[in-house]
Formats: C-alpha cells, structure tokens, sequence
C-alpha cells in the first residue's frame, strides 16, 4: 500500500494471487463482482475467466499455503515467499517450526523493512528434511510437511522442465535419508575398469574428527567384502575452496591383495556400489592412487541409517 500524493488518501493493490489465498467468503464476493463488471463489459473475458479459476478454485488455498515462487537460480532451487506484510511472513515461519523445520538451519527468514518485501526462504537442507519428515514424520508433522511437499512439487510442476526435474531430485533425496541398511547392499555387481565386482558390506559408521589444521572434518569407515577381499575402506571428507564444498579423498593401500591399483577399483566398486555414482580415481607424482568424492556421493552415503544422523550434523555444523 502507499500514500496518494499530499491527500489523505492510501491505496491498497492486492494481486489475485493474493486475494485467491483468502478465506472462501471473500473470494466468493469478489467472484460474484467480477461476474457483475463482465456483464456490464468492463472487463475482457479471458481476463475475467482467469480470475474466476482461481477465484473458485482457490489455488493456493486449497493447501492452505501462500503462494511460494519455485524457480532455479543460478542452477540451484529457490524455493521462496514473498510479503510486504511482517504478520504474513512471522504467520509462514511459525508454521514451517511447528513442521519441524529450524530457522537457520532449514530456512531463512527477512522481515520486512520501509514498505519493502521480506521473504520466507526454504533452504535446499530445509526442503530435503521436510521431505524426509512427509514420510518418516509423525501426527501433525507429518501432515504438515506432506501437504507442504506434495504443493511445492505441483508449484514446480507449473514451471515444468529443469524446476520440476531440480525439485523432484531434492525431495526424493530428502525421502531417501535413513531408509537403508548398510548390510542391505549383498550381492550387488558393479563394473569397473572393464571387470565385475561383487560388493558385500557388512558394516559402517561416521564420525567427526579434528584435522591438524584444526576444521572439523568427517570420516566414514565402511567394512565391506569386495570380490572376496575383506576390509575396513576409510574415506575422510572436508571443507574446501571459496564455495566451501564437501569433498572427501582415500588413498588405495600398496599392501593390499593385487596391490594400490586393485585395491583402487575394488574402493570404486564399493563407492557405486552404495552411492551409485563412481568417484574419481587418479595417480599421484609420488605413486599414490587418490579416490575423490564429492557432495553427490555425501547425499548417498546419506541413505543409509548408520551413516545419515553423523553426515547430517557434519554438514550443519561445517556449512556457512
């Protein structure tokens, strides 16, 4: 709203959006208006026709969510609700704790300042927990979080192509935290350098640790059989660079059966086994064989109970 000139006189502009969001007695009077101001051809038709669909349909209010702008930035998912009104923005926070999500953690909050927006903003983390709580969550929580899910994805779904594929891809990741076993992966057969490798785990866990420079870094251990050869496989991930990305690095063992460059594929094997992305594998001046891996292989690391709760805190306390 603002002021009309010097008079004491304000005006109020309410989008459609914004008016379809309200209660159903107030988008029926304004449907029954804009039908009064068709019939007298003060309006065109195909604009009149929209604003009675979402007048009678009451998009937004069907989930009884605000309207939330679902779009890529930058290659990454914002997922974002704007206001100039601080109750509506402190209303939409209120409810996104009640869910279960942490402001900070999961979601940013601006209030509004001077007549400008303030917004309400779901953190990737954020939407990948309330996710995880739409399947995992109970009572209230979880109704909250699979009624939030399920407009999110039909938002994107409206924008189509690279949102809803992005969306799709944060939330079944979220769905997928925890829902495994380690000891689930028998059997499986993975390719390598040309070779087929069975991967047998039967064990795992992370943990934080203190590395001599003195950042928190984290070290997953999985105990695992691969093509018969058993053993501890250690992988330890860090902080890294301006965008502070996570990436973890090994070292194939020159005393293992078959020497550094099978105990290299027998790892890689292990790595896609479990993550279904294959690390980077590559050879040091002083002879050494490294197996990187990066955020992608964390998220599917995190699919496995053992494993998530540590990855989880690792990746709350070390981001910024």
């Amino acid at each position: 709203m603002k002021k009309a000139g010097n008079r004491d006189e304000w005006r109020v502009r309410a989008t459609t959006d914004s008016l379809a969001a309200g209660r159903k007695e107030l988008r029926d009077v304004l449907a029954e208006i804009v039908r009064a101001v068709l019939a007298r051809g003060w309006v065109d038709a195909g604009r009149a026709e929209r604003w009675l669909e979402k007048l009678e349909r009451g998009r937004t209010v069907r989930e009884g969510w605000p309207k939330y702008k679902v779009r890529l930035k930058e290659g990454a998912l914002e997922v974002r609700y704007h206001s100039t009104n601080p109750g509506n923005i402190e209303r939409e926070a209120q409810r996104l704790k009640a869910m279960g999500l942490v402001e900070g953690r999961h979601f940013a909050v601006k209030m509004p300042e001077g007549g400008r927006e303030g917004y309400v903003s779901i953190l990737r983390e954020g939407l990948a927990y309330a996710a995880w709580l739409s399947v995992h969550g109970e009572g209230e929580r979880q109704r909250l979080a699979a009624e939030f899910i399920g407009y999110i994805l039909r938002r994107a779904r409206e924008k189509g192509g690279a949102v809803h594929e992005k969306a799709l891809e944060v939330v079944e990741g979220g769905k997928a935290v925890g829902s495994l076993r380690l000891t689930d992966v028998k059997g499986r057969e993975v390719f390598v350098g040309g070779r087929k490798h069975v991967v047998d785990v039967l064990g795992g866990r992370a943990q934080p640790e203190r590395g001599k420079s003195g950042k928190t870094l984290l070290k997953i251990t999985i105990t695992a059989e691969v093509d018969g050869v058993r053993r501890d496989y250690t992988i330890t991930f860090s902080r890294r660079g301006a965008r502070n990305e996570a990436v973890g690095f090994a070292v194939a063992r020159v005393d293992a059966p078959g020497g550094r460059e099978a105990d290299a594929e027998r790892f890689s094997a292990l790595v896609e086994a479990l993550t279904g992305k294959r690390p980077r594998v590559y050879r040091m001046k002083d002879g050494r064989i490294m197996i990187e891996c990066g955020e992608g292989h964390l998220e599917g690391f995190m699919r496995y109970a053992e494993l998530a709760e540590a990855i989880g805190r690792w990746l709350e306390e070390t981001g910024r």
